[in-house]
């Protein structure tokens, strides 16, 4: 194809990103050919976008990723994070072809693949300065032809939005099943569970996955050594089954919580959740261990956090953020239960965090 082949197709594949507040961005349609709602988020990491696509947590999320490039090393079958996608659409600013030998489709292809549509050629620098001093914004991308600004800006506003919804119950898995065998025996909460946080325990236990609504009574009637609250997406507040059955797990079974399951833990003690202006998205967010002193550099993605002032006598903060303060982890202080709101399963550290599994391993098993 030539440049004005090329640049004919693109003009045919024109699609715009209007947020709730009337802002509109334009660029050209890849991945699947359909439209779309969401909050849109920004990611500041310089890779992993593969990573990030099929992280779960990002489900009803439009994922602008501030790398200027995006693509250049394909996509491969063995880094999914998880079963599926479930982000509402990806926004990038340059869509470039695979040079990589681990490559097996390229992104394009890949997102429509997997029904999830794309922007590219959008001012990504721009838009990410806007949501950092705007918020996350409802918004609406428009890949077919036939609507216009005013009426995509209206579906951005009519939308319900990711506050107050419960979409562990749309990425959880459907049955129970077994990921590993091992010494130990591990009972993961499936929120919207990461395969190298199994990777990460399946190193040393056996781990039965179950979907996020498994009463706490027919957890402990498989008799595991520890419980583990796996991450996930949107409201922690709305779901409300998981936090009840975290308050009958307490004292009965060791407990161990990422991002979600953090968030979940501390309001079953008590706490309340709250969301961020912009969350936290990326893999360079420095973090204080109280204890030591230590500086991890994390792993996150997550819009709400746990406020400082709603923390229960119960709990101890054991990690605060280094760029805002947030609480990034907690212990409880007469019971075998703990959690932070960062991934040591991501490694951008890239040991820095590892502790916290073998912590759960030799001290927080029974």
């Amino acid at each position: 194809m030539n440049y004005d082949e090329k640049w004919k197709a693109e003009l045919e594949r024109t699609a715009f990103l209007a947020l709730d507040d009337g802002t509109v961005f334009r660029g050209v349609a890849f991945g699947a050919r359909k439209d779309a709602l969401g909050e849109v988020v920004f990611n500041t990491g310089m890779t992993g976008y593969q990573e990030i696509l099929t992280d779960p947590s990002y489900a009803g999320q439009f994922v602008v990723l501030t790398a200027s490039e995006v693509g250049n090393y394909g996509i491969n079958s063995e880094d999914t994070e998880s079963r599926g996608l479930f982000l509402s659409g990806l926004v990038i600013g340059d869509l470039t072809s695979p040079s990589n030998w681990r490559s097996e489709k390229n992104l394009d292809d890949y997102l429509a693949e997997t029904g999830v549509p794309g922007i590219y050629g959008v001012d990504t620098r721009a838009l990410t300065l806007h949501i950092r001093e705007h918020g996350n914004r409802k918004a609406y991308l428009a890949i077919l032809d036939g609507l216009d600004e005013l009426a995509a800006l209206e579906k951005a506003r009519s939308w319900v939005g990711l506050d107050g919804q419960d979409y562990a119950a749309k990425v959880t898995c459907e049955k129970p099943y077994e990921f590993s065998t091992g010494h130990k025996h591990i009972v993961c909460y499936d929120f919207g569970v990461k395969t190298n946080i199994l990777r990460s325990l399946a190193e040393w236990a056996k781990v039965t996955v179950v979907p996020a609504k498994t009463s706490a009574e027919k957890v402990l009637a498989m008799k595991p050594d520890g419980v583990f609250l796996s991450n996930g997406p949107a409201d922690p507040a709305a779901v409300t089954y998981a936090i009840e059955n975290i308050k009958k797990l307490l004292g009965k079974v060791p407990l161990m919580g990422i991002c979600l399951g953090h968030q979940l833990l501390s309001l079953a003690c008590g706490a309340r959740t709250a969301r961020l202006k912009f969350g936290h998205h990326g893999c360079n967010h420095p973090v204080k261990n109280l204890a030591t002193g230590k500086v991890e550099i994390t792993s996150q993605n997550h819009n709400f956090a746990v406020v400082p002032e709603s923390v229960p006598d119960s709990l101890e903060v054991t990690h605060v953020n280094l760029n805002d303060g947030s609480i990034e982890g907690v212990r409880h202080k007469t019971l075998p239960a703990f959690s932070v709101q960062y991934h040591p399963e991501s490694c951008p550290g890239p040991h820095d965090s590892a502790y916290l599994f073998d912590y759960f391993r030799t001290a927080g098993l029974r």
